[in-house]
């Protein structure tokens, strides 16, 4: 929502809802002294309306104060908070809208007994400084909650990139190169490319891509023409690929509200999360269409046993990194296989530390699985994530450079009944030395899973026990443990407090 039109709004329907309840009045009597409809006065409460100078001065009067106190973005101290989250960057950039809710309706919410409100502002505030949440966190989980609510797929942009793939000429078998898409910026959007300028600026060299527009004015044809994709030249050519297929997404969709850099600096908007999945999706399904895939991965699951040579031979044919091939496959799996309950999983490793670091998570099974649980916290050192990075790091040592690793596992959970059928992939990252990265998909095994994929049971597959982290485990005979389970421990101890407790008072009730 606009800034100050709408703080206006909100602001002054918070203090007129306030003045005439703490007098004790109702609607209909502030609205007959004001002369104005019931409704009217409902409206501009709920800051929906702001009504004109004349009215202003009639509902001051009816009310007992000043016009001047009546406008002014000034509130009494048990306001203050309210205040606070109408004109914080949270409740103007989160997408409420996306899950049928107005920003107006959380300041209602809150307002409809202010004191109460203020309070529940206050703690909201104290909870995001105490956890160092950003309004990053917010835009992000909002986008994650908004691709499950469409189980990740969205058949506009398939058919949007099918049509430019069409239309430029390529045919829907060829893997498409980084000068194949190179090219077609050029030609059909008049974007040049630069791998010169990144590496002059240090600060910079962690950077993927900047877009620097064109200055003066811009042609209505072509508002790109004269554009500067600037390119990290250390990307794989696959990572160019889809860096220059996603700059055609965002031209051939139209999304004009766009970051400036990826990786990401600082996201702005929720627009610009946005707009940038849905042009980050449309190089997935530039880069590998979606009947392609699905004749592949019909080929896949319908294998006698697991070949994990078939994930390094679909990296090569549509020449993309792991993370790029797994994040398509959540794309097309849940609608076309009726497999819902997956869940992608992202982790670095720094070579020659015990330090794995989650990196990007988007589960869609109903079963939890790592996610930013605590710094302090270490990440089950059991899943198949971190046992592909180990495997990575000592083929670095006796090969050097060598292929990505690929291996799978079977995870039963430790503390619940659900078992994943998990496939992970690492390599080392191009802008970071020394850092590994792998990429995990995992299938939950029901019915479902079992009816698609003939080799679910493949008894070469380890079967291993898992938790979410070391300090919540209950495993003594861990060979991979890295810390003793002290969350545990502690929720055990309080348990038994709980038990004791029970009993004194049972016994204190019978006596």
């Amino acid at each position: 929502m606009s800034e100050n039109a709408d703080q206006l709004r909100l602001i002054l329907g918070l203090k007129l809802k306030t003045l005439r309840q703490e007098q004790g009045r109702p609607l209909r009597d502030v609205a007959e002294a004001a002369g104005v409809s019931i409704s009217y006065l409902s409206e501009i409460e709920k800051g929906k309306k702001y009504p004109k100078p004349e009215k202003l001065i009639e509902l001051a009067s009816a009310l007992g104060t000043t016009y001047d106190d009546l406008v002014s973005l000034r509130v009494e101290d048990e306001l203050q908070d309210i205040k606070t989250a109408i004109a914080s960057p949270f409740l103007r950039e989160f997408p409420f809208e996306l899950f049928g809710v107005e920003p107006e309706d959380v300041i209602r919410l809150v307002a409809g007994k202010p004191e109460e409100g203020s309070a529940l502002v206050r703690t909201f505030l104290e909870v995001m400084r105490h956890y160092d949440l950003r309004n990053e966190h917010f835009l992000f989980a909002a986008l994650r909650s908004y691709q499950q609510m469409h189980r990740n797929y969205f058949p506009d942009i398939e058919a949007q990139a099918e049509a430019f793939r069409a239309a430029a000429g390529f045919d829907v078998e060829a893997r498409l190169t980084d000068e194949d898409l190179r090219g077609a910026l050029a030609e059909r959007f008049g974007i040049t490319v630069d791998l010169d300028a990144i590496p002059g600026h240090p600060d910079l060299d962690r950077l993927r891509s900047i877009f620097r527009a064109p200055a003066g004015p811009r042609r209505k044809r072509n508002r790109a023409m004269g554009a500067v994709l600037h390119v990290n030249p250390k990307l794989m050519p696959s990572q160019r690929a889809f860096v220059y297929a996603r700059e055609i997404g965002y031209h051939h969709l139209g999304l004009t509200d766009r970051p400036t850099t990826s990786t990401w600096i600082e996201p702005k908007s929720f627009d610009q999360v946005l707009n940038h999945f849905k042009a980050s999706y449309f190089a997935g399904a530039l880069l590998m269409p979606r009947e392609r895939v699905r004749r592949d991965l019909t080929a896949l699951f319908a294998g006698e046993q697991w070949d994990p040579k078939q994930i390094l031979r679909g990296l090569d044919a549509y020449r993309v990194t792991p993370e790029m091939l797994y994040y398509r496959l959540t794309e097309v799996i849940p609608t076309d296989f009726g497999l819902d309950e997956i869940y992608f999983m992202r982790f670095n490793h720094r070579l020659g530390t015990d330090e794995y670091k989650l990196t990007k998570v988007f589960n869609m099974s109903r079963v939890p699985v790592p996610h930013g649980i605590s710094a302090l916290e270490h990440y089950c050192r059991r899943w198949v994530s971190m046992e592909t990075l180990r495997a990575l790091e000592d083929a670095q040592q006796t090969i050097g450079n060598p292929p990505p690793v690929v291996r799978a596992q079977r995870v039963r959970f430790v503390n619940d009944a659900a078992e994943f059928f998990a496939i992970a992939v690492a390599r080392p990252l191009a802008l970071k030395p020394g850092v590994n990265s792998v990429v995990s998909l995992g299938f939950r095994i029901d019915a479902d899973f079992k009816r698609v994929v003939r080799w679910w049971d493949d008894p070469d597959v380890p079967v291993s026990k898992v938790n979410l982290t070391c300090e919540r485990c209950p495993l003594n005979d861990c060979a991979v443990r890295a810390a003793p389970p002290t969350v545990l421990r502690h929720d055990a101890r309080i348990e038994r407090q709980r038990e004791a407790l029970a009993v004194l008072m049972n016994g204190a009730a019978l006596g």
